[in-house]
């Protein structure tokens, strides 16, 4: 299993358009978070300096997106360049295979997120100083929705890899992912009444990123994001058993 995971690893830092995609997650972060302080401040929305961390961190949204393409293309880039038989000829595991691909995705997904999510909040921290949004990492909830935001960008990496190993379509995964991240809560939203509240909750980009945030809306950060990862195992199960059933 080492072996094959050192193999994933060399697989994903010898393409450069996994290198690439990985390195836009720390610039998007950073970016959207002076961005968003320095516009907090010069309009002075008090709604927005009450919560400065979620202004910092509002890169994940983007970020997500970001992650979930690399998820996509780790996969389906073997599909479409045909490197998977030579892959599965070296690994005739495939379960193991994917777990392996799973493991150093989620692992590299997760430093990168976690140190990105740590340098927004620095330097949305360093456009709010002195202001009335300004807020440490010792205050009640900050260093876990930090924190939180990467693990959202992690997990948001491997729903990407679940829906690229289920559909082997680089260009429809990534559609799918996008409607299922960004698409789906605006149409839920259109459901009136309580109904559409709690079905609003239970979307996938709305629950997950409970964890990234100081004061969560409706259900716990932890809930949250369990329900996010139930979204992600649902199609990574299903992806599993057709890897071992259909052809290469």
């Amino acid at each position: 299993m080492i072996d094959v995971m050192r193999s994933e690893w060399t697989k994903m830092r010898s393409v450069r358009s996994t290198v690439w995609t990985l390195g836009s997650v720390p610039v998007l972060m950073v970016a959207l978070a002076v961005v968003g302080a320095l516009a907090t401040v010069g309009s002075g929305d008090a709604g927005s300096l009450a919560d400065p961390v979620s202004t910092s961190l509002r890169g994940i949204v983007l970020a997500s997106l970001v992650t979930a393409t690399l998820g996509v293309i780790a996969i389906s880039g073997e599909y479409r360049t045909g490197a998977i038989r030579t892959s599965l000829v070296a690994v005739p595991g495939r379960l193991r295979f994917l777990a392996a691909k799973a493991v150093v995705l989620t692992a590299v997904t997760l430093v990168v997120g976690v140190a990105s999510a740590f340098a927004a909040f620095l330097a949305g921290r360093i456009a709010f100083a002195g202001r009335a949004g300004e807020v440490s990492l010792a205050d009640p909830g900050v260093s876990r929705a930090v924190v939180g935001a990467g693990l959202y960008l992690a997990a948001s990496g491997l729903f990407g890899l679940a829906l690229g190993v289920l559909l082997r379509h680089t260009p429809g995964a990534i559609v799918t992912v996008c409607a299922l991240l960004m698409v789906l809560p605006t149409l839920v939203a259109l459901v009136p009444g309580e109904l559409g509240r709690r079905l609003l909750e239970f979307t996938a980009s709305n629950a997950g990123s409970q964890v990234a945030v100081v004061h969560p809306t409706g259900m716990g950060p932890w809930t949250g994001f369990a329900v996010y990862l139930a979204w992600v195992a649902l199609p990574l199960a299903a992806g599993a058993v057709l890897l071992g059933r259909r052809d290469a």
